[in-house]
């Protein structure tokens, strides 16, 4: 659970505005970014590490940490981007990052409340030195991932432009897309928000955004159905629904030197940009403004 190797934290340092020795600040003043799916390939990783590095560019303070650490995609996304800066000599914003696994105790009342200590001291601690910390959430409904969205103040969903992984959300009337029952995952998104509450003493939870991944380029009679049956469902259970990312192979291809379409503006990285890059780091940039966590100023042009 301790935060990324030594390297990774003298780099923090380097770059000015990520040190983890930055003054305190109030503790629980971070605001806490979860990104939550329990469906796998909807592209959550991909995301997370997006949304890092768009709040890394606007000058923010950012932490996160990996809940799903033994499937390890955002915590394997930051040490090939750690690699690749080791390798090239290209110097780029690091989030201060932390793995947590679930505890192995045989008691499961036990394992739970190690747990629950280990996230409430990761984003305790996390919280005092950061403005945002960003959690990868395990694609399975578990203990850990419970937790984590717990914590949400705001929650994002990313979902694939298909029917097949709409039911994540709900089970809908095929002939009406109308809900027919809530979703396991929409059942817990409700539970979390109640313990939330509880917890923080308050009646705020958080804001849940269902990011739509993979639309097609094109209008189509099922684009159109799911048009409908997703505005459907968002004033039923409760969710905004924003644009996503669109299916390229860029996105595929950036993880294995860890960096993002934001990273491509550095001179010392060797890709060079066409119209498909530009025109994905522009999804990206209106994701962040649709959540209402840009400075499109300090994202790029």
């Amino acid at each position: 659970m301790a935060d990324q190797g030594t390297a990774t934290n003298r780099t923090n340092d380097q770059d000015g505005t990520q040190s983890a020795s930055a003054a305190p600040k109030t503790r629980g003043d971070a605001r806490i970014v979860v990104i939550g799916n329990q469906k796998g390939g909807s592209g959550k990783s991909t995301t997370t590490m997006h949304v890092i590095a768009a709040l890394m560019a606007t000058g923010a303070r950012v932490a996160s940490i990996d809940l799903d650490a033994r499937q390890g995609t955002l915590s394997r996304y930051i040490e090939n981007r750690h690699s690749y800066m080791t390798r090239t000599g290209t110097e780029l914003p690091m989030p201060t990052h932390r793995a947590i696994e679930p505890s192995t105790v045989a008691s499961i009342d036990v394992a739970r409340a190690h747990d629950a200590h280990a996230v409430e001291k990761a984003v305790t601690d996390l919280s005092t030195r950061h403005d945002y910390i960003v959690i990868d959430t395990p694609g399975t409904d578990n203990f850990l991932s419970r937790v984590g969205h717990s914590y949400s103040d705001t929650l994002i969903t990313p979902l694939n432009d298909s029917f097949v992984d709409l039911d994540v959300l709900a089970t809908i009337d095929p002939e009406t897309y109308a809900m027919v029952r809530p979703s396991k995952y929409a059942e817990m998104v409700f539970q979390v928000k109640m313990q939330k509450a509880r917890r923080d003493k308050s009646n705020r939870t958080f804001e849940w955004i269902v990011m739509r991944n993979r639309t097609g380029q094109l209008d189509s009679r099922n684009q159109r159905a799911m048009d409908d049956a997703l505005g459907k469902l968002s004033g039923r259970i409760g969710y905004r629904l924003v644009a996503g990312f669109s299916e390229r192979v860029i996105f595929r291809e950036l993880f294995l030197d860890g960096l993002t379409l934001l990273d491509l503006r550095n001179p010392g990285t060797d890709i060079k940009m066409n119209m498909s890059h530009l025109a994905a780091r522009q999804e990206v940039r209106d994701l962040m403004a649709a959540i209402g966590l840009d400075k499109a100023e300090a994202i790029g042009a």
